[in-house]
């Protein structure tokens, strides 16, 4: 996986691989997310998707977990885990619009 960073300005024509989920949200409509992010946080890695048709929506954080070498998305239901995660991707996220 290359370090290149895909953005409004990326001008180029390449092929982008798009890692896609079928999420389903509270009221049971299925959404096709897209995983644009990656942290860690306390030994844990977390994923940031995005809603493929409306992609100025906020985002949506879910938890990476792995069994048996599979991995799956999980929501976050501790409270105190999703304030320490939002803080922390908004602090990443704060950090890279600076140095866009």
């Amino acid at each position: 996986m290359s370090d290149h960073v895909h953005d409004e300005n990326c001008n180029h024509d390449h092929d982008h691989e798009e890692h896609v989920f079928l999420v389903t949200d509270e009221e049971g409509v299925e959404r096709e997310m897209v995983m644009v992010f990656t942290f860690e946080s306390e030994d844990q890695v977390y994923s940031v998707l995005l809603d493929r048709n409306d992609p100025e929506a906020d985002g949506i954080i879910f938890r990476i977990e792995e069994e048996d070498g599979e991995a799956f998305l999980v929501g976050i239901e501790d409270d105190t885990e999703w304030e320490r995660v939002t803080k922390l991707y908004e602090e990443i996220a704060q950090r890279e619009n600076e140095q866009a």
